[in-house]
């Protein structure tokens, strides 16, 4: 990391320096005038499609799907995380557009798949074998702090304000609350999302079992 000539510090790797290393991962124009890229630090200078081929090889078996969001900077944050968390994929139920910026650029590594609505979500879900898990605050909700997350599923998650629809709801296997403390009845839908896939990670990739 440099400093710009604003002072702040600038992110990434300038030019490559000394032979050039050999190897299809390797991108040219990275290597020739530096990688500014928020990427991690083993995968400075790799080609685009070669992070995503190897990120596909230990992708973690949870996938993330969002109903109708009509937040788009939110639609992002959880695609952000999803690719921090190594989700296999993100699904966006209902409406198909939304606002890239809040992604940081990290769509480009992580898989997104659009379904017109939860009939063919829930399709999808079915011939793939994986259960439907609700986040929200339903009256038959489970704590999310004492449920035993699948290893294969897909986490579900509504908009700000309505939270999951019916037909979603009624699908679901299990519908999942996260505990809170202050005065507010929900948390933001994308923080949300960060937690229940933070939970994933804690029970099956450190082996953290539940009370």
């Amino acid at each position: 990391m440099t400093d710009r000539p604003d002072g702040a510090p600038e992110v990434g790797v300038g030019p490559w320096e000394g032979p050039w290393p050999e190897g299809e991962h390797w991108d040219p124009e990275l290597l020739a005038h530096g990688d500014r890229r928020n990427v991690v630090d083993a995968y400075r200078y790799w080609r685009t499609e070669a992070v995503v081929a190897d990120l596909d090889t230990r992708r973690h078996a949870f996938h993330v799907a969002v109903e109708n969001w009509q937040h788009d900077l939110n639609i992002g944050s959880v695609v952000r995380t999803a690719n921090a968390f190594l989700a296999r994929e993100v699904h966006i139920v209902g409406r198909r557009r939304w606002n890239r910026r809040g992604a940081m650029v990290t769509d480009r590594y992580q898989h997104v798949r659009h379904h017109g609505g939860v009939e063919e979500f829930t399709a999808w879900a079915r011939a793939e074998g994986l259960p439907v898990i609700g986040v929200d605050n339903f009256p038959d909700s489970r704590p999310l702090e004492t449920y035993d997350l699948p290893e294969r599923c897909v986490l579900v998650f509504g908009q700000e304000g309505p939270g999951l629809s019916p037909q979603m709801h009624a699908a679901a296997q299990a519908t999942l609350s996260i505990a809170q403390f202050g005065s507010t009845r929900s948390v933001n839908a994308s923080a949300a999302a960060a937690v229940a896939m933070h939970a994933w990670v804690r029970r099956h990739v450190f082996g953290q079992t539940v009370p």
